[in-house]
Formats: C-alpha cells, sequence, structure tokens
C-alpha cells in the first residue's frame, strides 16, 4: 500500500456533515456559537451518566442483584426487540459480533456461566475437576437437557462442539483463539467429558461461559452445519421460529426449558411467549419507534438520545460497561516507521484528547479511560490509569527527545529532512466516523505531526491488516470476559498473518510483554495471575501500541412494564428468559 499523503485527505474533510461538524465543535472546544451569536457551553462530565455501576478503589462493580431474579415473573405475552444490525448467521463459533453474546442466550445454552463476582458457575456442567497440571478439565454435565431438533446434550455433544470451534471450515475469527490451547476430547461416560489441553490456560473456563461458544446442535454440526446458519437448533429458552435477512427474527418460547444457569435464580421456562425481533439501522427510527409504543426494548440506543429517554418516566435506560478492552481510537503498526519508535507512540497517545472523542462518539454517555483493560475486568488495575492521560506538553516534550524536535514552515515535526507523518486507513461508518478521524488529525497536528486519512471499502482494510501494509488504524475494540483479552489484541502469536486469524493488528511483538501473558495463562493461582496481568497492563503504557479513549458501553432501553430482565454475567447485556410483561 502507498503509505504517502493522499489528497483525498482533503475531500474527507469537505464531505463532513453538518451534524458531524457540530459534534466536532463539542468535542473540541469549551463553548460553541449560536446562530443569534451567544455561546453555549457543550461539555458535560463525560461518563457522568452511566449510573448502573459503582466505582470502589477504582474498579467498577456492580449490584449482585442485576444478575438474578427476584421473585416470579407473569407468563405470557409477546416482546417486541428492536437491535441496530443483524449478523447473518447463527453459528456464533463463525463470528466475533458484538450483538452475537445476546442472540445465542436466546436460543442456545453454554457449558459453564459466570457468576456476579465472575467466577464459574455451573450450567449445562453441573460440576468440573482440574488437574493439578491445569491440563485436563473433567465435565460432569446434566442429564436431562435436550436441543429443539431433539438431540440429546451429552458429552459427544461437547466433543463435536469444541471441535466445531476450531474446525479451519468455520473460519472462527474469535472461538479458535479462545479455545487454542485445547487438544483433544475425551468421552469418558455420556455424561462425562473430559477436555485435554496442550498447556496449562488459566481463562479456559471463562471463555467458554461466553456467548460466543456456545453448546450447538451436534446433529447439525455433523450431518448439515451449513444449516446452523439460519435453521438453528440449540437448547435455549427459545427457538428460532422465521428469519429474514436484515430485517427481522422470531422466537417462541419452549416450554419444556427448566435448565437455567443457577446463578440466575430462574426456574422453568421463559415467561413471555414469543419475542419478535426486529432490525432497525437508522438510530432516529430506533429512538422514535421506541417512544411510539412500536418496540418494547431496544439493544442499541442511539448515545445522542439516551439523556432524553433517561429523563423519560415510562423508560429505564442502562448504560452498562462491557468487560475486555476498551474501544481505541487508534491502533499504530509498531513495525512500521514512525510508530516502531515507542516514544512516538506514547507521546501521540498523550496528545489525543479523549473527551473531545467521547462527544462525538457517545454524547457524553461513554466514560473516558486510557487504561487497557475495561474498569470491571478481573484483575484490572486502576494505578496505570493516568499514564498515557491527555498532556500535550508531555507529548511535545517526548517527541523533542525523541529527535523530533525541528519544524518545517507548516508547523510539523521534522527529522533528516523527514517530516514526521502518516496515514491512517479506516472504513468509515458508525465504528470509525469520519467526525473522529479529523479530531485525531487536529490533534496530531498540535503536537507537530501530520495525519493524512484514507477511506477504504472493508475488504480491502481486512486485506492490509493480514499484510500489515499501513501505519495508523481507526477505531477498534474487543470485549471478553476476562483479562486474557491482553493476548487476544497485544501477543505475538495473533499477529494476523495468511495462516492466522489474529486480532494483534498493532503487530507488537514484545518478548516482555508475552512472557508476562504466557505465566498469566499457565498459572492456576489467583494472586499471581494478578500480579502478572498488572505487570502486563504497565508495560502497555510503556508500548503504547494503541489510544485506548473511552469504554465500551452497551446502551439498552425497554418500557417500564418490561419487568424482570436481567444482565447477562460475562457481557453485561440484557437476559430474556426472565422478561415478562406486567399489562
Amino acid at each position: 500500500m502507498d503509505c504517502k499523503p493522499h489528497a483525498h485527505r482533503f475531500e474527507v474533510k469537505h464531505r463532513l456533515s453538518a451534524c458531524a461538524i457540530a459534534a466536532l465543535c463539542a468535542a473540541l472546544s469549551v463553548g460553541c456559537t449560536r446562530s443569534d451569536g451567544s455561546s453555549v457551553d457543550t461539555r458535560r462530565s463525560i461518563g457522568a451518566l452511566h449510573a448502573d455501576g459503582v466505582f470502589d478503589g477504582g474498579r467498577l462493580r456492580y449490584p449482585a442483584t442485576d444478575f438474578h431474579a427476584r421473585g416470579e415473573g407473569r407468563p405470557g405475552g409477546v416482546l417486541r426487540v428492536s437491535a441496530a444490525s443483524d449478523i447473518h448467521t447463527f453459528d456464533f463459533h463463525a463470528v466475533s459480533h458484538s450483538n452475537a453474546p445476546w442472540l445465542s442466550r436466546i436460543i442456545y445454552d453454554s457449558l459453564v456461566y459466570q457468576d456476579e463476582n465472575g467466577d464459574i458457575s455451573p450450567w449445562l456442567a453441573t460440576s468440573w475437576d482440574i488437574s493439578p497440571d491445569g491440563l485436563t478439565y473433567t465435565f460432569h454435565l446434566r442429564d436431562d437437557v435436550t436441543y429443539s431438533d431433539g438431540t440429546p446434550f451429552n458429552a459427544e455433544a461437547v466433543r463435536l462442539n469444541l471441535e466445531h470451534m476450531r474446525d479451519p471450515k468455520t473460519k472462527s475469527p474469535l472461538a479458535a483463539y479462545y479455545i487454542a490451547p485445547y487438544d483433544h476430547g475425551e468421552v469418558v461416560s455420556e455424561y462425562v467429558f473430559r477436555a485435554h489441553l496442550r498447556e496449562a490456560y488459566a481463562p479456559f473456563l471463562g471463555v467458554l461461559a461466553q456467548g460466543w461458544l456456545p453448546m450447538l446442535s451436534p446433529k447439525q454440526i455433523r450431518e448439515d452445519p451449513k444449516s446452523i446458519i439460519d435453521h438453528p437448533a440449540g437448547s435455549g429458552p427459545f427457538v428460532l421460529e422465521s428469519y429474514v435477512r436484515d430485517q427481522h427474527a422470531t422466537f417462541v418460547r419452549r416450554a419444556d426449558y427448566h435448565w437455567s444457569p443457577p446463578v440466575l435464580r430462574h426456574k422453568g421456562p421463559a415467561y413471555v411467549d414469543r419475542i419478535e425481533l426486529s432490525f432497525v439501522p437508522e438510530a432516529l427510527i430506533r429512538y422514535s419507534a421506541l417512544l411510539a409504543g412500536q418496540y418494547d426494548v431496544t439493544l442499541d440506543v442511539p448515545p445522542q438520545n439516551a439523556e432524553a429517554i433517561r429523563a423519560n418516566a415510562d423508560f429505564e435506560l442502562h448504560s452498562r460497561i462491557r468487560k475486555g478492552n476498551p474501544s481505541r481510537s487508534l491502533t499504530f503498526n509498531t513495525q512500521r516507521p514512525p510508530f516502531d519508535d515507542p516514544r512516538v507512540r506514547v507521546a501521540l497517545a498523550k496528545a489525543i484528547d479523549r473527551e473531545g472523542l467521547a462527544w462525538i462518539q457517545g454524547f457524553g454517555e461513554y466514560r473516558v479511560t486510557s487504561d487497557f483493560l475495561s474498569a470491571n475486568t478481573r484483575y484490572y488495575d486502576p494505578r496505570w490509569r493516568d499514564v498515557l492521560k491527555y498532556d500535550p506538553a508531555a507529548a511535545n516534550k517526548i517527541l523533542d527527545e525523541a529527535g523530533w524536535a525541528e519544524r518545517d514552515a507548516e508547523g510539523f515535526r521534522v527529522k533528516n529532512g523527514k517530516r514526521l507523518s502518516a496515514e491512517l486507513v479506516q472504513t468509515g461508518g458508525a465504528n470509525s466516523p469520519t467526525g473522529t478521524a479529523v479530531a485525531l488529525q487536529a490533534d496530531a497536528r498540535k503536537v507537530g505531526l501530520e495525519i493524512t486519512i484514507r477511506l477504504l471499502p472493508a475488504q480491502i482494510m481486512n486485506t492490509l491488516r493480514t499484510t500489515g501494509e499501513y501505519q495508523l488504524l481507526a477505531g477498534g475494540v474487543w470485549h471478553t470476559n476476562t483479562p486474557d483479552g491482553l493476548s487476544i489484541l497485544y501477543h505475538s502469536s495473533a499477529i494476523p498473518t495468511d495462516k492466522v486469524i489474529g486480532a494483534n493488528v498493532s503487530r507488537l511483538n514484545d518478548p516482555v510483554f508475552d512472557d508476562l501473558l504466557t505465566r498469566a495463562r499457565h498459572t492456576m493461582v489467583p494472586a499471581e495471575q494478578q500480579a502478572l496481568y498488572s505487570q502486563a497492563q504497565q508495560r502497555l503504557t510503556e508500548l503504547a501500541p494503541a489510544v485506548p479513549a473511552y469504554e465500551n458501553h452497551h446502551i439498552s432501553a425497554w418500557r417500564r412494564d418490561v419487568k424482570g430482565i436481567l444482565f447477562d454475567t460475562s457481557h453485561n447485556i440484557p437476559l430474556f428468559v426472565n422478561a415478562w410483561l406486567d399489562r
């Protein structure tokens, strides 16, 4: 890829919509000017409105009552739900889409479940034994679970599911990596399964609790795996009745379901008879339709409408932070100049006004952060939270010390006659809007670094991630329920190649960091894990492979007469098995 400046960067500026310019104004200045010439303060306390959780010692905690039923509900009725986008498959082993976890909990079950403290608790597996060396997991399974196609759940079902996750034909961008240490399975008896690992892997139970790794029908995996895409057979509380791609999906209650995770304290089948899910990509329509009563629940509240919904007595609004890794504004290619120098990366990280970016994307709803783990992830260490905080003066000093002290006529830094510049490639759209890129460009210019912007189709972007022919990537987030999200994004084994579907697009290859994560994976002692993950977080502030910007929020809302919605402990998203209608 040609990384020289392109005239296209100027076209990007000129095509900004009025809304993007207004958002950018709110992001980059304390006040803007009204049409009558008076000024208005556009800033609020960033992230101050996400009141669901409480910060304790820098760590985020949610009430235990958010995660379990507090009484019986009323059976019957139809729950109408809207979401922003379709996933286009119900084979969740084959995707990494952020909507997969809540869809998964509607039709599928998982082997284990996290409790409200992040500890692993039973679900389809009632108990398990781990060998002293951490290489063998023996699962004791429920003997009363069936799939909607009549197939029983048993040890062979677990074996087939693990094989399906790592089958090259599945092309898994997530599940296969999560279970990479898994070597083979052993069917000890019909309801006892033994997993053999190549190496000790402390996050193993945690990843098996996630909605991306549910237990699919063994009959479908064996006989017709392609049918899982749009005709899935699950063991979950609802069964898919109809599905029209990018339009809607209807789920009907399964009357014989009675194996919810004990942590939920929900007994028997789901309460509502049906869930009617509509895919509504237009944010304004999702918001207006919710207010008009067309939907009972929306799972993707537009952040610009969150405050209005919160103030409306007819609705509940919940802004929840997902575990794992916060949203990134930039990811550096650490193997290409100028970002092969960690000092340049640290400097640019300190030059980025995260509050401005959070305003452009979240309208005051997103909590700003410069950490590499989300504040509610196990072993998150708040001691490093300010190391990469916004500090333009420090950024300028670091660049001076790195040899970029000279400036050219336009104010950009130069060294040995070469300008300090880089190209930012992105697809645009909701996940990496042009307004955000322009804000990043403006922040970098203030410290003398030139960023040009290039928009590319998603297919070409995917190719570049594999080849590494880029300097800067925009956007990015990774949600997972274990601190091993650090391995997924930054361990050298996760660098994408033509043979590895990896997420380490920073292409970071640091032996010290790799060693910390490898030892954290291998030890089964919590105190040792905590110390190692803390050191890993500290190391990332020194390496700065990316620029964390704000927490990964999931904002949902529902009418007050919808009761009993719980939050999933792994994903912090709504669960519908306990939902009921007070009408």
